[in-house]
């Protein structure tokens, strides 16, 4: 729209420049049609002076003198005409025209005007509603801001509509103004020639005519748009004030998940120093397989971020709401963007997902859309709750018996190959965690408890006999059982389905979480409580590897007996703030210890080979280097 917008306003620009310079070259015609009588008028009297000159040699001038005077008279009648043509000149010509500039186009620089301040005062009420805190959400407040939003959009809306109105009147206008003077003119000169010479054209009479009949029958459209006009903006000033105010449906938002293109307003986070950063108000399209911004003023939107085999997250971003990262395929953190409302944000992370697959290459787009997350409901059942952990064991057969019903006969080889790892219809857990809230609310008012049994003691105990302590930051993707724990291809298998079946049912949300890796076990604790939600022996993690393009993937199988005697294996996925190949080196170190632990000699010489720190503990190598997340892209790692 607002592009559209520029267009006319530069031809009312152009419009308003060549209108100044014909204004200025028919008031010099009608200046000259005034010396012209003023000319005539100064002849005349100069002609009847003849007689009262006293010329020396004056005898024989009666005839001279009788035909000056008949000359006079002619000049006289001649000065009429031209007064007359001078009066119709400033009225048919020089006047339409001024009032064309004073009326028709200074309205539209005012609503220009008007137009340019609402749009600011709306941008200044978004920006103030967009610096909303997510966290003790002050309502009144809320109330507040979402109020001035929505009379800022009301009255935005009623000066856009007035200034469109004046535009496309404008329009019309002009072809009126542009031909109203001439026609004026015109018909002043053959009016003058006619009285004076009689001398006239029934052709350019005819003419004259049928240009008449075209200003009126432009007037006439002018009118019935004008009524139209005013009848679609009554409608469209009567809307529901809900229209208005932003998130006005914030409870139950009406999402399409289906989309392979999405256009609209988004705030884009810019890094301006080391931890400063701010935030821009710009619009958004996706165009193929590309996203593209298109600041205000520009002709053409420029491509911001290449969304193919991308990935995008939610993700807390300075206490704003609505936040969304776009990832690279190498796994470099992208930009950084901020929706206006629910529904904006999930359609926005729905669309962004679609087109990283290259659906929009297909035939079909939406039907492809449409199929692929139809088809990935089937295949997939998420687990969204720690307390149905043991009910997937027990249901975990029939779900994979209810899918294979399902699966095509037709797979390949390599389909095969991975069924041997991991069971299809096998359930994915994608909370293994609690969040840090719920075990405050759990125990509110009293000491804190471990809900996995582990009291804070045992667990610093631990900590100080133990001589490998290494902490990073991590965040819990999903875990699900697997079949085979022979080699790390289960790892890669896990992580690929895991990843997929968040992408297939928009699950972006993770737990952030601390994993201490210690010479004994492996525990993630909540960075907020300092709680330890949950401990795996180092003995019972068979394999563990970092993802071969993304490095920030890390991924670990835990092999346990049951208490019947039987035995399961579990992966659990992470993504990590540093490579992954550091967490596997500390978990590789971690496994070195206790197998060096039963010979007091290999374990000297490991002491030997390996950092310690002032306290006598294993210290891994370049890890004091890593700086926090929120000043570079890579995530903070510390020691315990």
């Amino acid at each position: 729209t607002r592009s559209l917008l520029s267009v006319f306003e530069e031809d009312a620009g152009t419009l308003t420049e060549y209108t100044n310079q014909l204004l200025q070259a028919m008031q010099r015609v009608y200046g000259a049609q005034n010396e012209m009588c003023l000319a005539t008028q100064q002849l005349s009297k100069q002609l009847l002076a003849y007689e009262k000159q006293h010329f020396a040699l004056g005898k024989g001038d009666e005839e001279v003198i009788s035909t000056l005077h008949y000359f006079s008279k002619v000049v006289d009648e001649l000065n009429i005409l031209h007064s007359e043509l001078a009066k119709q000149l400033a009225d048919t010509m020089v006047l339409p025209i001024i009032q064309f500039r004073e009326k028709d186009l200074t309205e539209v620089s005012t609503l220009k005007d008007l137009f340019g301040l609402a749009s600011n005062e709306h941008d200044v009420s978004m920006a103030k509603y967009s610096r909303l805190p997510k966290r003790k959400e002050n309502e009144k407040l809320k109330a507040e801001v979402a109020k001035e939003v929505a009379n800022a959009r009301r009255k935005q809306h009623l000066s856009s509509l007035q200034y469109y109105c004046a535009l496309n009147a404008l329009q019309y206008r002009k072809r009126v103004a542009m031909m109203e003077p001439m026609l004026g003119y015109t018909r002043g000169q053959i009016n003058f020639f006619k009285k004076g010479a009689e001398m006239f054209s029934k052709r350019m009479d005819n003419f004259l005519s049928s240009v008449s009949d075209m200003v009126q029958s432009i007037q006439g459209e002018l009118d019935a748009e004008a009524e139209k006009m005013r009848v679609s903006q009554q409608d469209l000033i009567a809307v529901n004030e809900s229209v208005y105010t932003p998130d006005s449906d914030v409870t139950s938002p009406a999402i399409n998940r289906n989309l392979i293109q999405k256009a609209g307003y988004l705030n884009l986070r810019n890094k301006t120093g080391l931890v400063t950063t701010t935030w821009e108000r710009l619009y958004f399209f996706t165009q193929g397989g590309n996203l593209m911004c298109q600041p205000r003023g520009a002709v053409a939107g420029g491509l911001i971020q290449d969304l193919d085999n991308c990935s995008v997250m939610a993700v807390d971003c300075e206490d704003r709401r609505y936040c969304f990262q776009i990832t690279t395929p190498t796994g470099k953190a992208g930009i950084t963007l901020q929706a206006e409302s629910k529904k904006e944000y999930e359609e926005w992370i729905c669309a962004i997902n679609n087109i990283s697959r290259q659906i929009y290459l297909t035939d079909n787009p939406e039907a492809a859309a449409i199929k692929l997350n139809q088809t990935a409901l089937q295949a997939v059942t998420p687990i969204t709750s720690f307390g149905k952990k043991h009910e997937v064991h027990h249901s975990s057969q029939n779900v994979k018996n209810m899918e294979n019903d399902k699966i095509i006969s037709s797979e390949s080889a390599g389909i095969q190959d991975s069924t041997q790892l991991i069971a299809p219809g096998t359930p994915i857990q994608f909370d293994i965690v609690l969040p840090a809230t719920e075990f405050l609310d759990q125990n509110r008012g009293g000491r804190r408890a471990n809900p996995f049994g582990e009291t804070e003691d045992s667990s610093k105990d631990e900590e100080e006999d133990s001589l490998l302590q290494q902490m990073f930051v991590v965040r819990f993707l999903g875990s699900m059982a697997v079949q085979s724990d022979a080699t790390s291809e289960v790892i890669y298998e896990a992580m690929r389905q895991v990843l997929a079946a968040r992408a297939i049912h928009n699950i972006f949300r993770m737990t952030e979480s601390h994993l201490m890796v210690t010479s004994k076990n492996l525990r993630l604790i909540d960075p907020q409580t300092q709680v330890t939600r949950t401990s795996f022996e180092l003995a019972t993690v068979t394999q563990f590897a970092a993802h071969q393009d993304n490095r920030r993937l890390i991924g670990f199988v835990v092999h346990l007996s049951e208490t019947l005697g039987e035995e399961s294996m579990s992966a659990y996925i992470f993504e990590s703030n540093t490579e992954g190949e550091k967490i596997c080196y500390a978990i590789s170190l971690g496994k070195e210890i206790i197998e060096a632990q039963k010979d007091p000699e290999a374990l000297a010489q490991l002491m030997k080979s390996v950092p310690l720190t002032n306290d006598g503990k294993f210290m891994l190598l370049n890890d004091q280097s890593e700086e926090d997340g929120t000043i570079h892209e890579e995530g903070e790692e510390s020691e315990a």
